[in-house]
C-alpha cells in the first residue's frame, strides 16, 4: 500500500506534459497500484487465513491460507486506487491551486506548534501510565493545528519575512509581480500602449490555452470573430516586440473540461496574480473567486477629465437624445454629453455649462445646459 502511494507521487510529479503520454501514463499508474494492492493484500490475507485456521480450529477441509491470499488479492486489486489515487489526487490537485505562500505559512506554523509542544510536554513524558503517553501525543495534535492555523491567519505578515527577488513585488501579500492576461485584453490592444509608458510592472502571463483560444477565433468562418482573432495575434506581436515588460507564455494547464475563464481563474489563484481584462462577466466571477482584477475599460474611465458642474465647454451635437429636445455629443475620450434643449444644434458646435455629472457602469455621463454664443 505505502509503495502504491510513493508510486503516485512520483508520478504526478514526474509526469509528462504531452497528452497521449499522460493518459498512458494514468493507465499505468492503476495498472501498477492494482498490482502493488493486490500483491500486498494477498500476502496479508495469507497470514490472516493460516492464523485463523489456527486461533478457531477451521476444518482442515479448506485451505484458509489460500483462500485468504486470494480474497485479499481480489480485494486488493478493486479497492486499493480508491484509497490511494483518488484521495491523494484530490490533495495534489488542493496544493497546485493553493499559493505557496499559504503553504509556507501552515508548514512553519505547524512546526512551531510542534516544537512547543515538545518543550510543555517534556516533563509530562516522565509521568508513568497513560498520562505520560497520551498527553504528550494530545498536545502535540492540539498545538501544531492550533500554529498552523495562526500561521495561515498572519499569513500576509509572515510573507514580508520570506526572501524576494527584486523584480518580484508583492502586492497585499499575495501578489508576486505576474499579471495573467485574458483574450479579450490582447484583442483590445491597449495594454501594448500602456505597458510602453512604464505604469505596468512584473511579467505579463499569457496562458496556451489563451493562444489556442486566440487562433480559433482567427481561424473562424465568420468575418467579424477572424478579423477579431487576427488583431489579437497582430496585438499579441506588436506586445512581445515592444513593451519594455517581459511576455511569458505558459502552459501550466491542469484543469481539462474546463471553460477558458475558469481555467484563467484557477490560474490566478495558483500563482496569486491578479487577472488583466475587459470581459464584464469575468470580472464578476474573478471577483467573488476572491481574485483580483485588473479591467482596462475601468482604467480608461478612471483615466477621463474631471468635469465639475458649472464649467464651460464645447460640443459638437452629433444625434438626438432620449428625452424630448435632447441632443447628444461626445468629448474626445468618449464621454457621452446630453445636452437638454440641444436637439435644434444637430450638427453644429455650441458652448454648453456642465449642470451635473452621473457616473454610471459603462462610464461618466455629463449633463449640460446650452448657452448664448
Amino acid at each position: 500500500m505505502c509503495g502504491s502511494l510513493f508510486f503516485f507521487v512520483l508520478y504526478n510529479w514526474f509526469q509528462d506534459s504531452d497528452e497521449d503520454v499522460g493518459e498512458v501514463h494514468v493507465v499505468l499508474s492503476y495498472i501498477i497500484v492494482r498490482t502493488i494492492g493486490a500483491a500486498s493484500l494477498g500476502v496479508v490475507g495469507w497470514l490472516a487465513g493460516r492464523l485463523a485456521a489456527e486461533a478457531w480450529a477451521l476444518p482442515a477441509t479448506l485451505p484458509w491460507d489460500i483462500v485468504g491470499a486470494v480474497m485479499g488479492v481480489i480485494v486488493g486489486g478493486l479497492v486499493t486506487p480508491y484509497i490511494t489515487i483518488v484521495p491523494f489526487r484530490g490533495i495534489l490537485q488542493a496544493f497546485r491551486e493553493t499559493h505557496a505562500s499559504r503553504i509556507l505559512a501552515a508548514i512553519l506554523g505547524l512546526i512551531t506548534g510542534l516544537v512547543i509542544a515538545l518543550l510543555v510536554s517534556a516533563p509530562l513524558a516522565r509521568i508513568s501510565g497513560w498520562p505520560g503517553i497520551w498527553v504528550p501525543i494530545a498536545l502535540s495534535a492540539l498545538l501544531g493545528v492550533m500554529g498552523a492555523l495562526v500561521a495561515l491567519g498572519r499569513e500576509r505578515d509572515l510573507v514580508h519575512f520570506l526572501p524576494q527577488s527584486g523584480s518580484s513585488t508583492r502586492n497585499n501579500g499575495r501578489h508576486d509581480g505576474q499579471i495573467v492576461m485574458d483574450t479579450s485584453a490582447i484583442i483590445d490592444g491597449r495594454i501594448a500602449d500602456i505597458s510602453q509608458t512604464g505604469f505596468v510592472h512584473g511579467t505579463l502571463v499569457i496562458p496556451q490555452f489563451v493562444l489556442d483560444e486566440l487562433r480559433h477565433i482567427a481561424d473562424s468562418s465568420d468575418s467579424v470573430r477572424r478579423n477579431r482573432g487576427r488583431r489579437g495575434l497582430e496585438m499579441l506581436n506588436k506586445l512581445r516586440k515592444e513593451a519594455i515588460v517581459p511576455v511569458q507564455v505558459t502552459d501550466m494547464d491542469q484543469w481539462d473540461g474546463m471553460e477558458v475563464d475558469a481555467k484563467l481563474v484557477k490560474l490566478a489563484k495558483s500563482l496569486g496574480a491578479p487577472i488583466l481584462t475587459t470581459d464584464f462577466n469575468l470580472n464578476r466571477v474573478a471577483e467573488i473567486q476572491g481574485v483580483k482584477v485588473l479591467n482596462i475599460n475601468e482604467l480608461a474611465n478612471a483615466l477621463k477629465s474631471v468635469v465639475l458642474p458649472g464649467e464651460e465647454m464645447r460640443v459638437h451635437v452629433i444625434q438626438e437624445g432620449k428625452e424630448a429636445g435632447q441632443g447628444v455629443g461626445f468629448l474626445d475620450d468618449g464621454t457621452m454629453v446630453v445636452v437638454e434643449n440641444g436637439r435644434r444644434y444637430l450638427d453644429n458646435t455650441i458652448d454648453v455649462a456642465v449642470t451635473r455629472v452621473l457616473q454610471t457602469a459603462a462610464g461618466r455621463l455629463i449633463f449640460a445646459q446650452t448657452r448664448a454664443r
